[in-house]
């Protein structure tokens, strides 16, 4: 019923509407897609787009930046705007601006903030107003370099274990990070403590790749001899040690299909990607480290599509205000050149 809805409304729209969905969406909603990525991929191709109505299926910071880089006579939707990020929650503008504005008053130091593209437009703001940008899973160590160059030392958010993760491969020392203490609106932090340190770091992290055990990757090689483990950056440092191999979602997906017939691949992500894989290749045994299902991710299905779909016209859409958008488009064009 509801894919009849959906396939008839993008009939009626035809190139005037594009539908945008990310890798962790279920099967349900990636049929209808025009384009599914990750969120650099996707966030490459907004103002490539002829469309005028855009839909992202994701979470809400995705069509949040969307919305941030779009064209003015575009309109960019999401299904349920509910739909947030845990991980983004940890990282609220006001209190980044206010740990970053403190370090860099009290210390005299140029700190350039790095955040994740998981957190909403306002953080993306303070990071253009600082002279900082945005990373992706994809290419955080390559925004990490940048960012290193551009002053005395790096705010990394919110994201720890891909900070520690990307700091790890970047050979910055143990004794030159820092994990902020933010707790009491980031009064605790000691300054003095930061003045040698060249990353700082946000103390957030994802819950679907926080929940992968060590002990999962040992008991999988005990029962699969041979077996390869890859997984997310967004994993603890000690599974992505442990693995043979580390990444994005686009990473995952070509570890997958450039692996040989018959190969046991065990991978520590979001479980509707590797169910897909796991459909996509049946010549290989794609086995999830355990299920770890975003429920936030989630909140998109097929029937909010159709219904959205159905009052396009009169639907509400995401939008910033300039104030927001021009400082963040500035910190996620920054972003798009240092990775073109």
């Amino acid at each position: 019923m509801y894919s009849d809805i959906i396939a008839d409304q993008k009939k009626k729209y035809g190139n005037r509407l594009a539908i945008l969905g990310h890798h962790y969406q279920s099967d349900e909603i990636i049929r209808h897609t025009d384009l599914k990525g990750d969120s650099l991929e996707l966030a490459r191709q907004i103002e490539k787009l002829e469309a005028e109505y855009i839909v992202f299926c994701g979470v809400h910071f995705m069509a949040e930046s969307a919305a941030i880089v779009r064209r003015k006579n575009q309109k960019v939707y999401i299904p349920d705007a509910s739909a947030g990020c845990v991980m983004a929650n940890m990282a609220p503008a006001y209190l980044v601006d206010k740990v970053l504005t403190k370090i860099i008053k009290e210390s005299g130091r140029k700190i350039i903030p790095l955040a994740y593209v998981n957190t909403p437009a306002a953080v993306k703001t303070v990071c253009g107003k600082h002279g900082g940008s945005v990373c992706t899973s994809a290419n955080a160590e390559k925004m990490l370099s940048w960012a290193l160059e551009q002053g005395d030392g790096v705010l990394f958010l919110p994201d720890k274990n891909l900070a520690l993760n990307t700091a790890d491969k970047l050979g910055i020392p143990d004794e030159k990070r820092m994990i902020l203490n933010i707790r009491a609106q980031g009064d605790q932090i000691d300054v003095q403590q930061t003045l040698d340190k060249k990353l700082l770091i946000w103390p957030g992290l994802c819950a679907i790749h926080q929940r992968f055990k060590l002990s999962q990757v040992e008991s999988f090689r005990a029962k699969y001899p041979g077996c390869k483990v890859v997984v997310h950056p967004e994993c603890p440092p000690e599974l992505v040690e442990a693995a043979d191999g580390d990444g994005s979602t686009s990473y995952l997906i070509k570890y997958v299909a450039d692996s040989p017939a018959g190969s046991t691949i065990i991978i520590g992500t979001e479980t509707n990607l590797v169910n897909r894989l796991k459909n996509e290749f049946p010549d290989k045994n794609i086995i999830p480290l355990r299920i770890s299902v975003c429920s936030n991710m989630a909140k998109i299905n097929e029937k909010n599509l159709a219904e959205l779909l159905q009052n396009l016209e009169t639907a509400s859409f995401e939008d910033v205000s300039d104030e927001i958008r021009e400082p963040a488009r500035i910190a996620l064009e920054r972003m798009l050149q240092v990775c073109a």
